[in-house]
Order: structure tokens, then sequence, then C-alpha cells
């Protein structure tokens, strides 16, 4: 299905449903001619994912599997993890993480008030640390509940920001990214999803970096 219109590739496939890796930099939609939905013919998300967020996309192939899959997601029966490359170091092991229980408003805020105002819901992000690198660590995470920007503002709230999240990131760090070391993507990539649909359960799995994610987790550990 990878063609010069289609430029994504298909991770699985199901009843009524297809999984893309969604590069980082592409929306889904609202950017006609450009985005996910522009470039692939009569699909549908039924989840959603950050335009500058890489990793898999579930897309449903007609209103009936539209309807299924999105309600899923909305019960909180799909389980989703994420690799994330954030600013600093932290104190625990290998292998070992811990909770972010942040609550956060409905509408999501900027750097400087990521919870964001007005009534806060409970939000539930689970870390697990993976590498570390002189200026960065890398996170396994594992998202409880389905906030927006959830793992991006719970990030900056604990003092560990994605690396080149323009919405959350502090100006300095995404200067130098920029200036120092050519890098302009986010390192948020969401690489596991499962559910049960019909019956089976279905795993989907991207754990790989993009490669200009892995490049300056590289680079930064020389």
């Amino acid at each position: 299905m990878k063609t010069k219109r289609n430029p994504f590739s298909v991770v699985g496939r199901g009843n009524g449903w297809i999984c893309i890796e969604k590069p980082g930099g592409v929306s889904v939609h609202n950017e006609p001619g450009r985005d996910v939905v522009s470039l692939l013919d009569n699909v549908q998300p039924v989840h959603r994912l950050d335009r500058d967020t890489s990793g898999l996309l579930l897309l449903a192939l007609d209103k009936e599997t539209t309807a299924r899959l999105s309600r899923l997601f909305a019960q909180g029966k799909v389980k989703k993890r994420y690799k994330a490359l954030v600013h600093g170091n932290f104190d625990t092991p290998f292998g070992t993480g811990g909770v972010w229980e942040y609550p956060l408003s409905k509408q999501a805020g900027g750097r400087k008030d990521p919870a964001g105002r007005g009534k806060k819901q409970q939000a539930l992000t689970r870390f697990r640390v993976e590498d570390t690198s002189a200026h960065y660590t890398l996170l396994d995470i594992t998202l409880e509940t389905g906030r927006k920007h959830q793992i991006r503002r719970h990030a900056k709230l604990a003092g560990h920001p994605v690396v080149g999240d323009k919405r959350y990131g502090s100006p300095r760090a995404l200067t130098f990214l920029k200036a120092q070391r050519g890098f302009t993507a986010m390192g948020l990539h969401s690489w596991f999803l499962r559910f049960e649909d019909r019956g089976q359960t279905v795993t989907l799995e991207q754990p790989e970096l993009p490669s200009d994610v892995l490049r300056l987790f590289a680079e930064d550990k020389a």
C-alpha cells in the first residue's frame, strides 16, 4: 500500500482497519493535501496523534469500524505505550520508573501553564526509564488516561519536557537543538497498541524511534 500517493508504511491490517506509521511533522487532518486523511483515500482516524508525534495511527475503512474502534478508545480499552526522549536525568535505575498524576484541564495550556486553566481532571501517566545520555533520558510510557497532550504536559510539569516540544519546551532549548544539533523534530513516538476486536486480541508494535531522534540521542552519548 506504500505508493507515490501513500508515503506511509502499513504496520497491520484487520477487520475494516489499517494501522500506519505516521512520521512526525505530518498532521492527521486539518492540512488539506498534506495530511494523512488527504493522502489516503477513504480512511478515518479513530484516535488522536499530535502533528509532531510519530508512530502508530489506527485508521478505519468504513463507518461501522470507525464507530466500533472509536468506542474502544473512548472507553479506555486500548493499551497505548509511547517512547519519549525527555530533558534531564532521573534518579531512577534503568528498568524502573514512576507515575505522573498531575490533574489537567480539558483544554491544554502552554509552557507557562501546562496544567491548563479551569476545572482539572484526573490524569495518570506511568513511565519507565529505558536509557540515558548526558542531557536526556529515554522513557517507555503507558497512558492510563487520555487527556489532550497528556504526556507532553505531564513531562513539562515534572521538569522533564519532551525534547523538541515546540509548545511546552523552552525557547532556549529549541534554539540550541535547531542551531547546534540540526534537530527540529519532537522526541515522542507511539510504539504500541493493544485492543480486543471481534474476539481477537490485536497487538501492534513499532518500537524503533525515528532516525533523527536516534541520532540526537547517540550524539549526546558520545
